[in-house]
């Protein structure tokens, strides 16, 4: 495992850490989930019928001691959750409607993480992102001053590390959309030992190209400017003016960015998926991720074709976030 996710283990080691999965009989997760028990790295909470759990666990030959198994059809405290539920959603579901919306993993973990009986969730090996997102945006919600929550992944080859942002979850951002991914990403570089330097990307660089999609980059590196102003972010950029020194010197030369950026804010949905995985695929980067952000506890969302070392690696990030 590289330094990052050794560096991370050390971190959340011993802080009794309770990360919930919802999908408890699909096989990459719960081989990962009995070796974070087993490397007593954090308590997973298992999401699932216990017959059923337990026989995939016999079938897998994998251990379940160390792992909370819950079945939320018979859960005891299932009259306490559905209370809460209703009082979180403010008259937008009844006692009824609660009952069934619980017995699905994802709302059912969700709600052990905004009760406090757990400490974040992954979920995604076997669900939609909208399907892990939605619970999170309707219980959890976004923290004071956050309007959406954001994507991003740690690129990581050897010992480089970028955070690349938004990869996963706005489709069109506007300037203050871009502005708040700016900021919580710094954040989410600086969980990950990396001193954030924020470059917002564009394909014009300090006004090379004036066009209503530049401009709103520039807006947003203002704006940004003004809610953190002990952030070092500027833009609009393109990605080699941002990166390589040489080409920063002669497109911005007066920039606090010389060509040394290491976190990325992408203007758009598209642009950041592609550039992502352009770097994965032909720069052969790990992309971690997608790490959500900008909640008020964590939730990630795991991919559909991930395998069991990106759940436990996923498990390790979500537990850090909620330091």
């Amino acid at each position: 495992m590289s330094n990052l996710f050794t560096t991370l283990t050390n971190k959340i080691k011993g802080k009794d850490l309770k990360i919930v999965f919802p999908e408890g009989t699909d096989e990459r997760v719960l081989t990962a989930a009995s070796r974070l028990a087993e490397d007593a790295v954090l308590t997973p909470i298992v999401i699932g019928n216990v017959e059923e759990v337990s026989a995939k666990a016999e079938q897998l030959g994998v251990k379940l001691d160390g792992c909370d198994v819950i079945d939320p059809a018979s859960y005891e405290k299932m009259d306490e959750l559905v209370q809460s539920f209703v009082e979180r959603r403010k008259g937008k579901a009844t006692e009824e409607d609660a009952k069934k919306i619980l017995l699905d993993g994802n709302y059912f973990g969700t709600m052990l993480v905004y009760t406090g009986q757990a400490h974040g969730l992954v979920s995604g090996a076997a669900h939609s992102t909208a399907d892990t997102v939605r619970p999170a945006l309707q219980i959890i919600k976004t923290k004071e001053g956050v309007r959406k929550t954001s994507g991003v992944f740690i690129m990581v080859r050897d010992e480089e590390k970028y955070v690349f942002a938004d990869c996963a979850i706005n489709i069109s951002p506007d300037s203050q959309d871009l502005a708040e991914i700016a900021i919580e990403s710094a954040k989410t570089a600086e969980m990950f030992d990396i001193d954030p330097r924020v470059a917002m990307l564009s394909f014009s660089t300090k006004g090379s190209a004036k066009s209503p999609e530049t401009e709103k980059v520039t807006e947003a590196v203002a704006l940004a400017k003004e809610k953190a102003p002990q952030l070092t972010v500027d833009g609009e950029f393109q990605f080699d003016a941002a990166f390589v020194p040489s080409v920063a010197a002669k497109k911005a030369p007066d920039s606090e960015i010389k060509g040394d950026a290491n976190t990325f804010v992408f203007p758009s949905l598209e642009a950041g998926n592609i550039g992502y995985k352009i770097a994965q695929r032909l720069g052969n980067f790990e992309a971690v991720g997608p790490i959500l952000q900008g909640l008020n506890a964590p939730v990630n969302d795991l991919s559909r074709g991930c395998n069991e070392e990106d759940v436990y690696k996923l498990a390790l990030i979500t537990a850090a976030q909620a330091l």
